[in-house]
């Protein structure tokens, strides 16, 4: 059986009960190297065999699975943040499928939300902004000409854009030119969650020139949302006056 397990954003903590079982009883861990906190290593047992997939090749990594299976081993596959996004695990279920091989998915607490943590801000607020935009700039992989990042900048609600800081020229000329005005907040947190966190915050005008010197590498998440340091309307969940099914309004 093989368990493509979320390792969450990089605290340790921050892997679900269910995936650190998991991880514990693998006979078998082949690892995103580049990006999951090898901490997470440490609750393997001490006769897993592990594997950094950072060096290998979607071949590579099927062919080590197989012969685990063959051997009646246990395998999780450990991905950073939810495996589901952006984690090229599409073409590894398949190829497991075509197999016959057994496998699941466990979750994780993604990068995206452990940015909003790291930043103490809802990305959904009453009257600013109630869509989140999960995307990417491109680059060597292309998108879609219709999910390029000036076609949805048209929406101007709040965007999280993964994979892109190497690019944050082109983000921001691309945000602008799609409907952003300059003066929209902006803020980028490198390694959420992780130790050596850190976040720098602007505008689409400044952010270039904030992010100068600060060793920004490409681990960071880019967030532009009118919802930081924004006004907002109170929801009406907690209203007085509002009633649904568990509370009648007070007058």
């Amino acid at each position: 059986m093989v368990h493509i397990v979320g390792a969450g954003p990089g605290d340790p903590e921050l892997i679900t009960v269910k995936g650190q079982r998991y991880l514990q009883e693998a006979d078998v861990v082949i690892y995103a190297g580049s990006l999951v906190n090898p901490q997470l290593l440490e609750l393997c047992k001490p006769d897993t065999e592990i594997h950094n997939s950072a060096g290998m090749t979607l071949q590579e990594v099927i062919a080590t699975i197989e012969q685990a299976e063959r051997q009646g081993k246990m395998t999780v596959r450990l991905h950073t943040g939810d495996p589901a996004i952006y984690g090229a695990i599409q073409e590894q279920m398949d190829a497991l499928a075509e197999r016959g091989i057994a496998y699941d998915v466990i979750p994780g607490v993604s990068s995206f939300l452990a940015a909003a943590a790291a930043l103490k801000q809802e990305y959904t607020l009453p009257n600013v902004s109630q869509t989140i935009i999960i995307t990417r700039q491109e680059g060597r992989t292309p998108v879609p000409e219709r999910e390029k990042l000036r076609s949805l900048a048209q929406h101007r609600s709040t965007m999280c854009i993964f994979l892109s800081i190497a690019l944050l020229d082109d983000v921001v000329r691309e945000l602008i030119a799609g409907g952003y005005e300059a003066t929209t907040p902006i803020a980028i947190v490198q390694r959420a969650s992780w130790p050596g966190q850190k976040i720098v915050r602007g505008t689409l005008a400044n952010i270039c020139e904030e992010a100068k010197g600060k060793n920004i590498d490409r681990t960071a998440m880019i967030v532009v949302s009118p919802c930081l340091g924004a006004n907002y309307d109170l929801s009406r969940l907690y209203a007085p006056e509002f009633s649904h099914m568990f509370r009648e309004a007070s007058k």
